[in-house]
Formats: structure tokens, C-alpha cells, sequence
């Protein structure tokens, strides 16, 4: 099952999980005996968040198990780019990143690491507004199902590797010669 975990206040740095009180939800966030959420969910929504410095050490001391997170909302922040850490939590399906400050397309190619993230948005950040924007996002992750919350649709998939050809160069293997 899993469970929500809201946050009261506007949190500045990750560090303030630690000392704030999850907002209730419908479903009360249970416990392990060790004091630990038991949760598969973190949300982190409309905050004042720029980096996640020392996010997995937080996440490690509030949940009781860590690897099984699926769900991070981080969504309405102030993140400029995607912060590696988020690809050790290799059980990530969900990832909401939109009304970021996120610029760089190419962070996208971060998350190709992972095996079940299905749903993704990232709209609401400066990259969407770069030519090739979803074509771009769908060729680097073909795995995902929900993109800025609209289904990936077959006729999608095709304009996306389209664009690849279109518009991505392959890279040239330079063969080193022997000097005689």
C-alpha cells in the first residue's frame, strides 16, 4: 500500500524533514516499531527546495524502507537541474519535477536508469519550452506511459524516434591508425 507524506510548512533545505510533522492525510502514515514511516510515497510539492543535499541520509532516517519508495513528488520547487541522487532509488515509478527552474534537456537523460519509472512530468520548467521538448523526453525514456500527465500513445513513440533521426546525430567512432 502506499501512503502520502505531506509536509506543513514551505521546507527550504531537506534537512527540515527531519524536525517537521508530515500534514495528515486521508490515510494515516503508519509506523514501524523503530519509529520509521512505512511509506512508498514522498511528497514534497510546493516547497522551497534547490537542491537535495543530503537527501538520501534523510529519507534513509525517516523511512523504514528506503528501496521501496515508488512515488516522489517534488514538484512546484525551486530545482534547477536533477539531482543524481533520485536515480538510487532504482524502484522509482512515479517522478513528478514540473513547475521547476530545471533548463538543461539534457538532464532528462538522467533518469534512463531507471527500469519502472512510468509516469513522469517535467512541463512547467524552462526546458519546455526547447524545440523537440516531449520527442526529446520520449526517445530517452520509450519505458514511460504518462508524460506531463497526458498518455504516451504508439503514433507518439513513432514522431519521437522520427525526431531521433531528424534531429540527434550519431556519434562518430574514431578509429585509431597504427604509425609506421
Amino acid at each position: 500500500m502506499s501512503v502520502r507524506s505531506y509536509f506543513q510548512e514551505k521546507l527550504h533545505v531537506i534537512q527540515d524533514l527531519v524536525i517537521e510533522e508530515p500534514r495528515t492525510g486521508l490515510r494515516q502514515v503508519k509506523h514501524s516499531k523503530s519509529g520509521k514511516s512505512l511509506t512508498q510515497s514522498l511528497w514534497l510539492n510546493n516547497n522551497v527546495l534547490n537542491d537535495l543535499e543530503d537527501f538520501s541520509q534523510v529519507v534513509t532516517q525517516l523511512l523504514q524502507h528506503p528501496e521501496n519508495l515508488v512515488w516522489i513528488d517534488l514538484s512546484f520547487n525551486d530545482l534547477t537541474s536533477i539531482d543524481p541522487v533520485l536515480t538510487t532509488f532504482f524502484n522509482l515509478s512515479v517522478l513528478y519535477l514540473h513547475g521547476n527552474s530545471i533548463h538543461h534537456l539534457g538532464e532528462v537523460n538522467k533518469l534512463s536508469v531507471f527500469p519502472r519509472l512510468r509516469s513522469l512530468t517535467l512541463h512547467g520548467n524552462p526546458i519546455e519550452e526547447e524545440k523537440g521538448y516531449r520527442q526529446y523526453v520520449l526517445c530517452n525514456l520509450p519505458r514511460i506511459t504518462t508524460f506531463d500527465f497526458s498518455g504516451i500513445t504508439k503514433a507518439d513513440l513513432t514522431t519521437a524516434e522520427v525526431w531521433k533521426c531528424m534531429n540527434i546525430k550519431p556519434k562518430k567512432v574514431q578509429i585509431k591508425q597504427d604509425v609506421l
